[in-house]
């Protein structure tokens, strides 16, 4: 892998993570003077409690469960509990932790909340403790752990055991998954080779599908939810043009010359481990990052989506990934190859479902990176396929269900893909 010479300003470690917690700042300010400003900051409060005590489980949106103020301040607590494991540890700002603090702000629109992630926190941290190595080493593998937070949401709050057992059972199955998630993400990457990017989302498919099995066995049937807000908001859309823009323009103040720069990321493939913090520099990352934001940005918009919790996840997590293997050369491929082949299946590409999958299809953005557009397409179609299937499997406990199908997808498509490439070569 060429790397690039980077020339740009070096603000230090402490200073980037205080650029990185104006993000949760940010959601938790405008959370709190929103419901101010709409003189109901009683159901600002009502609505955050709905939010911690509703099971989470796919597709719960708190933007609809507790309101835009509420959600709003849910990310910004998220956001700020994950900025203080960063400090207290002294994490190395990089493209893998860029990439898993904006997946966690994502998805708490969508499924993680503060009394569901912590005791996958904790599990993470006594596994450390019985491998004798150091938390900060696994601490951004537990992050994306949290995909599967609302299983402790579920067995809290869905009635299934008196409320004490339920609590008690439920804390003994985030610390359960947060102890084995680190050594199961390891083995799990070995199966797709590095071209899923959301390895931990696959991983968590498998596990969340043997939870799932067990609770089956007992009985207990997971229910299907499809909490929606469906109408669009200003306030959010001003919210992410602006952050995209302070991207934009954070990156150009890193390297001037970032934008002259940009095509250096293109050619990257972007299968793991790639970096582009480390390859091509922050100012560069965070203009690829503010480029992908407003491309999905835009594609929701004129496809008269909603930018509801869902879809926001979606977006937050192609922005997060654009620090760590997807840019547009290789996003687009597999993009339009979901699209395509959902519009060749009668679906509305406006409703929720379509545009999620639209956008965390580019987890197999590497194929179309190493293997060309037509074959991204190809991974794109099969994706589209897949995960429409799968999480009836996982009964929607695995928030990241789209790394759980491209994880299948990548698995099945490179070993037949390098099999005819060695075919032609010899």
């Amino acid at each position: 892998m060429e790397f690039n010479k980077v020339d740009e300003k070096d603000i230090g470690r402490s200073k980037k993570l205080s650029l990185l917690s104006a993000i949760p700042i940010l959601f938790l300010f405008v959370g709190i003077i929103y419901g101010i400003y709409n003189g109901s900051f009683h159901s600002v409060l009502y609505g955050f409690i709905n939010i911690v005590l509703t099971p989470t489980i796919l597709v719960t949106d708190f933007i609809q469960v507790g309101g835009i103020e509420a959600a709003f301040i849910n990310v910004g607590l998220v956001g700020l509990l994950n900025i203080f494991i960063m400090r207290h540890f002294r994490l190395k700002l990089n493209g893998i932790l860029i990439a898993a603090f904006f997946t966690v702000i994502g998805f708490s629109f969508f499924g993680k909340n503060l009394y569901n992630i912590i005791p996958i926190y904790f599990g993470g941290y006594f596994y450390s403790l019985y491998k004798k190595i150091s938390f900060k080493d696994i601490i951004i593998a537990i992050m994306f752990g949290t995909a599967l937070a609302p299983m402790v949401s579920e067995i809290s709050f869905s009635g299934l055991l008196q409320p004490f057992w339920a609590i008690t059972v439920a804390v003994c199955v985030g610390l359960f998954i947060g102890f084995i998630i680190v050594p199961l993400s390891s083995h799990m990457l070995k199966f797709h080779d590095g071209y899923n990017l959301y390895n931990i989302g696959f991983t968590s498919g498998i596990l969340g599908t043997v939870l799932a099995s067990v609770l089956r066995s007992f009985g207990i049937t997971i229910e299907p939810v499809n909490i929606i807000s469906e109408k669009n908001h200003l306030v959010i859309i001003i919210l992410l043009l602006f952050l995209f823009l302070g991207l934009f323009c954070t990156g150009i103040y890193f390297n001037r010359r970032a934008i002259m720069d940009f095509r250096k990321i293109l050619q990257y493939k972007g299968r793991l481990i790639t970096d582009f913090t480390h390859l091509v520099g922050f100012g560069v990352t965070l203009l690829n990052m503010a480029l992908l934001g407003l491309l999905s940005l835009i594609y929701v918009l004129l496809i008269g989506g909603v930018v509801n919790g869902p879809v926001l996840a979606g977006i937050f997590t192609v922005v997060g990934f654009g620090a760590f293997g997807k840019h547009i050369k290789n996003c687009l491929p597999v993009m339009i190859g979901v699209i395509i082949t959902a519009l060749l299946f009668g679906n509305d590409l406006s409703t929720t479902g379509i545009i999620i999958s639209v956008l965390f299809s580019t987890t197999l953005a590497p194929i179309a990176g190493t293997y060309g557009p037509i074959i991204g397409f190809i991974a794109g179609a099969l994706h589209m396929i897949l995960v429409t299937n799968v999480g009836v499997i996982h009964g929607g406990i695995n928030l990241y269900n789209n790394g759980f199908s491209g994880g299948l997808v990548a698995g099945v498509m490179i070993p037949v893909l390098d099999a005819f490439h060695k075919e032609r070569n010899r």
